[in-house]
């Protein structure tokens, strides 16, 4: 493993890590509220996202304690025994009192006291006066009122928190027959024999608490698709929690679970990745820039789309997650666009309600978004992903929500309309992304190639004006090159405008190069040392890039300036030079002939340094056979080979030999003999003359 694959493998680590914590944010985790408490506040609206209905325990349990706590205190009936006893005892008091009345051996204040130390009463002055002067047949009256009284009073339920309340209804109870002064003689004598009868019954009343809340049945809660089930700043209570945590749109806190099974879907996530670029290494690997690029364009529609998303009921099928894949298939590669849509789409919906179906949902638009897209030439074909992709989500719906029959019919039609807006929106949002991207980092889109293909486009017509020579040998070039790698099944349109600008350089100093200078003019060559020609030469490579920079062409473009001659000789220079020395190589620094390099680090740049190689040897020896053509194209393919120009490129001798095909058939097309045509002079008798037949 050589040091960029370290530094990949740190880069996927530390987006691994940035996903998992994204994962596991109390946000993130069951659907924005896997911690959420009794009295907390909602922290958004939670709508349930299909019909629902469940036994509610929290609701039944509260309807039970609510019967039970109307379960008022049950007593014993009212106990015959005391009220007999009462009776009794008040028919022994009136004893004792008729007895003193008629005892005639005691005196008026004999009486009194007699009547005073009577225990079970506690007569007034004023009662015992009353007494005393009663008429017997009055007394008797009072008697017998007294003890229907009494009886009247004990037989109702007598507790201990209304026996006063029963004790000042006894004067309502006396009868009328009797004066006010004889009826509160009856209140005091009745009114201490009425005592407690009734008693509470610990055993009665469980029982009747108990009954009730066995009467009451379990508590059916029902939502509806799209229901709001809990509204943003609510205060939860238990009954909110349970409806959140039964329609799914929360999981019971555990953490420690929900944080093992985070970092296992983000290990096979990362490891399946991994797997990818390490087998098929795609053009971008090996530039650091673009896997960073990646790597943030990942991880902020993962934490978008998980910060955002949860809780909604529409929301999840309108947010534009294939926009990513669209992206990354305009930036880079398709191939690389479906396995990230993968990892994307994996985690962007784990742990949210209806996960398969969403995950599914986003994963079959996005590889059919991408599949669809193409080469991405035109606008049209982003709004044709769009449909494709909005459709193939519409069909997952129909798939997973049509059996269940768990929406009316506006409900599916909203969720078609969210699909078909997903679609739109991501190719939208992807066409705006790669146009940005490309404007302020450089990076190659094919929308951006085919601007600055455009002959009308600024540098190219800056190429034309001052270098006109140039600019007809990078044409071509570019027809060589692209014809090879349409061959091979290269970008050909990336070939084509890497093979437009590579030599835009020598714009800088375009009298320097012999394809700008006029016939019998002098050679500004002839006149200068050897290495300083050289330099001169080697130096349009560097003003290309520079040029390239000003005028914000794509970083992919400049490979293709950098890249064409790769570490080859300026063997032209360096031959002056080896002449001067009397033919002695050691006098001669090769390293001042040698231009900077880097060598080929692509097929695309090493197919324009093969087609500029053979142009530039065929425009030069001018060959009049198709042999002679074949072995210009055969020796420039060697050297660049023996210079090993060619070594990280991973061309095939199968693909060199179709290089060389395709490079003969069309330089044949090019330098193949034409009629030379006779001088034409006037004949003498005016007659116009007639060519001769071609043979």
């Amino acid at each position: 493993m050589d040091r960029h694959d370290l530094l990949a493998l740190l880069l996927l680590i530390l987006t691994g890590l940035a996903a998992y914590f994204i994962l596991i944010l109390p946000a993130s985790l069951g659907n924005a509220s896997a911690l959420l408490k009794a009295g907390q506040v909602a922290p958004q609206d939670f709508t349930a996202p299909s019909n629902g209905e469940y036994i509610s325990d929290v609701r039944t349990t509260q309807a039970r304690d609510a019967a039970e706590r109307a379960i008022a205190p049950v007593y014993t009936l009212p106990d015959p025994a005391i009220s007999r006893r009462q009776i009794a005892r008040l028919s022994a008091a009136l004893d004792l009192i008729n007895a003193t009345r008629t005892d005639s051996t005691l005196t008026g204040l004999q009486k009194h006291t007699a009547l005073t130390s009577i225990s079970d009463l506690s007569l007034t002055p004023e009662t015992i006066n009353n007494l005393l002067a009663l008429s017997d047949s009055r007394w008797y009256a009072i008697q017998q009122d007294a003890m229907r009284v009494l009886e009247a009073v004990m037989r109702a339920s007598v507790r201990e928190e209304n026996l006063q309340s029963i004790q000042a209804t006894i004067p309502s109870v006396v009868s009328f027959a009797l004066t006010e002064a004889q009826t509160s003689v009856v209140v005091e004598l009745v009114t201490p024999f009425v005592v407690t009868n009734s008693f509470f019954s610990p055993e009665l009343t469980d029982a009747a608490k108990q009954k009730a809340r066995q009467s009451i049945e379990p508590v059916t809660q029902t939502y509806v698709a799209g229901e709001v089930v809990v509204r943003r700043g609510k205060v939860l209570v238990d009954a909110d929690l349970e409806a959140l945590e039964k329609l799914g749109l929360i999981r019971p806190s555990n953490p420690g679970m929900e944080y093992l099974s985070a970092f296992a879907i983000v290990a096979v996530t990362m490891a399946f990745t991994a797997f990818y670029f390490l087998r098929r290494r795609p053009a971008f690997y090996n530039e650091g820039r673009n896997l960073l690029l990646v790597a943030i364009l990942f991880l902020l529609f993962l934490a978008t789309i998980r910060l955002i998303v949860p809780g909604r009921t529409l929301l999840p099928y309108i947010f534009p997650i294939p926009a990513f894949g669209l992206l990354i298939a305009i930036l880079f590669s398709p191939g690389s666009a479906l396995i990230l849509s993968v990892a994307l789409s994996v985690l962007a919906a784990f742990g949210q309600p209806g996960a398969i179906e969403i995950s599914l949902y986003y994963l079959f638009a996005s590889l059919m978004g991408v599949l669809s897209l193409g080469k991405a030439h035109r606008i049209s074909t982003f709004i044709w992903a769009g449909v494709v992709s909005g459709v193939t989500g519409l069909a997952v719906i129909v798939a997973y929500r049509l059996p269940a029959a768990n929406l009316d019919w506006l409900g599916y039609i909203q969720l078609a309309g969210a699909s078909m807006l997903n679609g739109i929106a991501s190719a939208s949002l992807a066409l705006m992304l790669q146009y940005l991207l490309a404007e302020f980092l450089g990076l190659t889109t094919t929308l951006r190639l085919l601007e600055i293909a455009r002959p009308d486009s600024p540098l190219l017509q800056y190429f034309l004006r001052n270098a006109p020579g140039t600019y007809q040998h990078s044409l071509m070039v570019s027809n060589l090159a692209e014809q090879a790698a349409e061959k091979l099944g290269m970008d050909t349109l990336l070939v084509r405008v890497g093979a437009l600008y590579h030599d835009v350089g020598k714009a800088a100093n375009a009298a320097f190069f012999i394809e700008n200078q006029l016939p019998d003019n002098l050679n500004p060559h002839h006149d200068l040392d050897p290495a300083a020609a050289a330099e001169q030469v080697i130096r349009h490579v560097t003003d290309g890039v520079q040029i390239g920079r000003k005028y914000r062409l794509p970083s992919r473009i400049t490979d293709f300036m950098l890249e064409h001659h790769g570490t080859l000789l300026a063997r032209y220079h360096y031959n002056r030079a080896v002449q001067a020395a009397g033919g002695d190589t050691t006098q001669v620094d090769a390293t001042r002939f040698r231009y900077p390099g880097p060598r080929p680090r692509s097929r695309e740049t090493a197919l324009l340094m093969l087609a500029d190689n053979v142009e530039a040897r065929t425009r030069s020896e001018r060959p009049r056979t198709d042999d002679q053509i074949r072995a210009i194209v055969q020796k420039a393919i060697d050297t660049c080979q023996k210079e090993g120009q060619l070594a990280d490129t991973r061309f095939t001798l199968k693909d060199l030999a179709i290089i060389s095909e395709v490079f003969v058939t069309s330089l044949v097309g090019i330098y193949h003999p034409r009629i030379q045509y006779p001088g034409l002079e006037a004949p003498a008798t005016g007659e116009t003359p007639t060519l001769p037949a071609p043979k």
